[in-house]
């Protein structure tokens, strides 16, 4: 696990890479992958880094926010280089149906390295490119992608590099990944400039577990809610009590509520149920999870106790919000 393919050697030549991008990507999942190469040939004055973006018809690919981008070419057997990175996100078995992933399987041979981006990771697991081998997705994905490939060694890291394959959890861990192949082949230095160009204060290893929340600041300014966030997001299907949380923290309810107060605006238990509701609607967008599973997964004792406190929330049943707002994944 962990050992890093060839592509992430120190090496004056320019890598090769090419983005089979599809339709329902995140904008800033692809800038992710694209601008560190872009800043890197920059700040270098020579070309580093090569690369085109292919789609599985040719046609522009729509990415969430409704933005067309181009494709240089069709996907296709004649693709080879040094890098092929999928780059994903909604509806990717809807968007890469079986030839697609018959032919991945072959293109991928043409290519000395290959990536997976959030729910690229999907797509060469269904291709049969990650048995054997470690690998992440999106935080929201990865027990469900453990679930359906049992041979693939899942893991909760920010990105993962396991031999000729890497994959990254989303656009944040993405930029990791990108500063960590630019740093292993042109030197720690231009990686360092790179990520001052986009302002970026790089503080992730990549196996850093990816959060459920992002905390910001919020660490720095009151790590005891930062520290109770961390228990909560860790524990959404077996909720702790507030005493609990406290007592693990070795401070008192009343200050644990008091902390929540000034630093959130609410207490600890209101925050703790809209993180689990939170869950609870990502799983009802973003999967064909029963509502008895999605109950169980964020902490609800049973279906009618979900749905009842969903609908105080939310003014609508867990079903009705599932039929109006998913996305079709």
């Amino acid at each position: 696990m962990n050992n890093e393919s060839s592509i992430f050697a120190p090496s004056d030549d320019p890598l090769r890479v090419t983005l089979l991008l599809l339709p329902d990507s995140s904008m800033l999942s692809l800038a992710s992958t694209l601008d560190p190469m872009r800043a890197a040939n920059r700040l270098a004055r020579r070309p580093l880094f090569s690369w085109r973006i292919v789609t599985p018809d040719g046609a522009p690919a729509l990415l969430t926010c409704g933005v067309p981008v181009p494709a240089e070419a069709r996907f296709g057997r004649e693709l080879e280089g040094d890098a092929l990175i999928v780059v994903a996100g909604f509806n990717q078995d809807r968007h890469a149906g079986r030839q697609t992933l018959t032919l991945l399987r072959t293109v991928a041979r043409r290519f000395r390295a290959v990536g997976g981006v959030e729910a690229g990771s999907w797509l060469l697991a269904r291709a049969g490119l990650l048995d054997g081998l470690a690998a992440t997705t999106h935080w929201e994905d990865l027990e469900d992608l453990a679930a359906r490939f049992p041979e693939v060694n899942v893991l909760p890291d920010r990105f993962v590099i396991d031999g000729r394959v890497f994959t990254s959890g989303g656009a944040s861990p993405t930029f990791d990944l990108m500063l960590q192949l630019i740093r292993s082949r042109s030197g720690y230095a231009l990686a360092l400039e790179v990520a001052s160009v986009f302002i970026y204060d790089e503080a992730h290893a990549a196996t850093d577990a990816q959060p459920l929340v992002s905390l910001g600041r919020l660490a720095g300014h009151e790590p005891r809610v930062a520290a109770a966030i961390r228990l909560m997001e860790q524990r959404l299907d077996n909720p702790l009590t507030t005493a609990a949380i406290a007592k693990r923290l070795e401070i008192s309810v009343r200050s644990l509520e008091l902390l929540f107060k000034q630093a959130l605006g609410m207490g600890p238990g209101t925050y703790y149920l809209r993180l689990r509701l939170q869950a609870a609607r990502r799983l009802l967008l973003d999967t064909r999870l029963s509502m008895q599973v999605v109950a169980v997964r964020c902490g609800f004792g049973s279906h009618s106790a979900f749905s009842r406190i969903f609908r105080q929330h939310f003014a609508v049943s867990p079903s009705g919000y599932r039929r109006a707002h998913r996305l079709g994944r």
